[in-house]
């Protein structure tokens, strides 16, 4: 696997897309292309006590800032390291007597940055930020009216003695912040946990199946390769997850980002006959009988989402086994809001520890998955890693090792090996293969070991499960 560095693309410029990003000379799955260090980057308001503000992991005891009391790090090294950044801000919000936004201490420190540096081109970028795309005459009423709000906290925020930038810039900053501010997620990657701008990643254009893919890993943004890509290929992420229609992601793509998708999969429709899959065979369901399970489908969404907010999470359970009943006799096995409902009661399930019956849903998921997502996609090593984990906590040795080193093979791509969650994967493959052989040995031994284990040691506990989808590729409003 190759490290890349800028050398390795070129920016260029196509009609109706903009400016790109080219290849300039051959990658192959799982290679770096380039590691990107946040221009600015900040944590998110909700989680400034629990990660650190430097490297944006998450740890139980943070020091914490003398000054401001209100910037966080894993020690002195990352307190030192976040001083040239933190300076400016300590005192700002010493001043302000509190610590604004995310928004408006992410556009502070782009601006104390751009005082420091100078504007024009900075080292290693290939786009100044005041050429950054900000989409604000694309701006709704409502869009517009919080980026008044944002810049009137600001002008609050910002002190008098330090460089007095015009309005026009305030405004743009905060434009390339909402349509060009990256997610960072901790270093496990499974929740986001602040907000950066990547001049060099923000060049790189969308497609629902895309040839790169994005991951945060130890401080730097870095664009991999998922397929071979030869020299002249347009390098692209997608900014949506795959696992919606064509005419959603499309919806999503130009309510967020203000443009119309006009990809391979978008045009032609790809996968979208998968994702509204029917029974097929003698006893075929009726159009109205599909339209009434996918709206019920819908509507039983919508109770989940209220009961998992509310932490009911037996009544999730009841309501995703009543709403299987209705889909199973008439969706197809990859119909989008089968797969939707397998995937919470899987997750579900495990967290309540019933592993047998959310091993059942996790398997029928990741072979629903498999027939949609692209084979390197990242969300689907997580839902493969997750169903592997589910299977080996249910005593499924021979499944759950199987999908574990499954997940590992895709990991290795989306993710690399010196990723915290692809070590954590090893580790489980190592276990997992440790068992199998002592299963396939000996069967009634495993079970009578695994039984005494589990007695002597709680299993430990999935995590709770969460409203939130995984991390997405930018920080933008829904």
């Amino acid at each position: 696997m190759t490290k890349g560095g800028m050398e390795s693309v070129e920016l260029f410029t196509t009609e109706g897309k903009g400016r790109g990003l080219k290849a300039q000379k051959e990658f192959l799955p799982g290679d770096v292309i380039f590691a990107e260090p946040a221009y600015a980057a900040v944590v998110f308001d909700s989680l400034t006590h629990v990660i650190c503000h430097t490297c944006f992991k998450r740890q139980e005891r943070l020091h914490r800032c003398g000054q401001c009391k209100f910037a966080h790090y894993c020690d002195r090294t990352c307190q030192r390291a976040a001083w040239l950044n933190h300076k400016n801000e300590c005192s700002a919000i010493k001043r302000h007597g509190k610590a604004p936004s995310e928004n408006i201490r992410l556009a502070a420190r782009i601006l104390w940055k751009m005082e420091r540096e100078g504007t024009g081109l900075s080292e290693g970028c290939l786009v100044p930020i005041e050429e950054l795309q900000n989409h604000v005459d694309s701006f709704g009423e409502e869009e517009k009216k919080e980026l008044r709000a944002d810049v009137e906290s600001f002008l609050e925020f910002w002190p008098p003695h330090c460089q007095q930038f015009g309005m026009q810039l305030i405004s743009h900053i905060f434009g390339v912040i909402s349509c060009n501010g990256f997610t960072l997620s901790d270093q496990r990657g499974l929740q986001a946990v602040g907000v950066g701008v990547f001049p060099n990643l923000c060049q790189a254009n969308h497609d629902c199946w895309p040839n790169c893919t994005v991951v945060f890993n130890n401080g730097k943004i870095e664009l991999r390769a998922l397929s071979k890509i030869s020299p002249g290929d347009e390098l692209t992420v997608s900014y949506v997850d795959f696992l919606s229609l064509s005419e959603e992601r499309r919806a999503q793509l130009k309510k967020q980002y203000y443009f119309d998708c006009a990809c391979e999969h978008c045009k032609k429709q790809l996968k979208d006959d998968l994702m509204l899959a029917v029974k097929a065979g003698e006893s075929k369901p009726s159009a109205d009988t599909v339209k009434e399970v996918i709206q019920l489908s819908k509507d039983t969404l919508e109770k989940i989402n209220k009961a998992r907010m509310e932490g009911h999470y037996h009544e999730v359970v009841k309501l995703c086994r009543d709403c299987l009943k209705k889909q199973e006799p008439v969706l197809g096995d990859t119909n989008i809001y089968l797969l939707r409902i397998l995937s919470i009661a899987s997750e579900v399930l495990s967290y309540l520890q019933m592993f047998e019956e959310a091993a059942d849903y996790a398997k029928r998921m990741v072979d629903g998955y498999l027939k949609i997502y692209h084979p390197n996609n990242a969300q689907l090593g997580m839902a493969v890693m997750r169903a592997g984990v589910t299977h080996w906590h249910a005593g499924l040795i021979e499944a759950g090792h199987g999908l574990i080193c499954k997940a590992y093979a895709i990991l290795l791509i989306t993710h690399g090996p010196s990723h915290p969650i692809t070590k954590d994967l090893e580790v489980m493959r190592v276990q997992t293969e440790m068992e199998l052989r002592m299963f396939q040995q000996n069967e009634f031994m495993y079970y009578k070991m695994r039984e005494a284990a589990l007695k002597n040691q709680k299993i430990q506990v999935m995590p709770e499960p969460s409203n939130e989808n995984a991390p997405s590729l930018f920080h933008k409003k829904e």
